[in-house]
């Protein structure tokens, strides 16, 4: 804005251009959309904040026994904040790998059902009361769908869900 006003004065009292302050506003520019693009497209599921981790429900071994999974919660805010959730396997036929599936925020009572041997049941009971099935090898979850835009982890999924 006041770039912009500083323009048109320039040409209105015959003044020089101001370069500094366009050169500052360039940087500026370059600098918030350096951050939103890396926020955006350079997102993976190590960003979580594990400092305050509480144990969910699990660990769930699969029919096969060939994975486990273990849902964990992230408290926030306080008292006025919420709950993220995120469902991490284990792949125990690949020396106990493991890999988050699923992320949604402002969950704080979920259910864990293997409907197959590789096919996991999340039921969010609180408090939207909706569910998702996802096949553990192929298919993630984020409720925001910034795994779903990361080009970091586009070659960990096939199919990815959002909101």
């Amino acid at each position: 804005m006041i770039l912009s006003v500083k323009i048109v004065i320039s040409f209105i009292k015959k003044k020089p251009f101001p370069k500094k302050l366009l050169l500052a506003m360039l940087f500026g520019v370059v600098l918030v959309s350096s951050i939103y693009v890396y926020k955006v497209y350079f997102f993976t599921f190590d960003d979580i904040d594990k400092e305050f981790i509480q144990n969910g429900p699990g660990p769930d071994l699969s029919p096969t026994e060939e994975y486990t999974a273990n849902a964990y919660y992230e408290p926030y805010g306080g008292a006025a904040g919420g709950v993220n959730v995120w469902v991490e396997i284990t792949k125990h036929h690949e020396n106990d790998s493991k890999k988050i599936i699923y992320y949604s925020d402002a969950n704080d009572n979920i259910l864990l059902d293997w409907v197959d041997e590789k096919t996991l049941l999340i039921t969010n009971a609180a408090p939207y009361n909706n569910s998702m099935k996802l096949d553990v090898e192929t298919e993630i979850y984020h409720d925001r769908g910034l795994a779903c835009r990361s080009w970091l982890m586009k070659d960990e999924y096939e199919t990815c869900y959002q909101e």
